[in-house]
């Protein structure tokens, strides 16, 4: 799978795993240029506090367009640390 925004590729992995239509891509598998941690925290009641990131590509940026649990709770620890994405970021095979 790829993660694609503003025609660069940001994440790539062949181990994603889905969740609630989302895929969550290994942390080693992001590309960290494009990733800028974000003060923004939201609450899963099954997984956790999701932490997001701003991808920044070209000079722009997308506001909080990844997200990740960085600590879960004990139905959602295979996917601690991994990354998903939305507001745009295209995920294609």
């Amino acid at each position: 799978m790829k993660a694609i925004w503003n025609n660069e590729i940001i994440a790539e992995s062949d181990d994603t795993i889905i969740i609630e239509g989302n895929h969550y891509f290994p942390p080693n598998a992001i590309k960290d240029e494009f990733f800028k941690s974000s003060e923004t925290h939201t609450v899963c009641p099954w997984k956790g506090t999701a932490s997001y990131y701003n991808i920044e590509v070209n000079g722009e940026v997308n506001q909080d367009a990844a997200w990740f649990y960085p600590e879960v709770s004990e139905l959602a620890k295979n996917i601690k640390g991994y990354v998903a994405f939305w507001k745009g970021v295209e995920v294609v095979e």
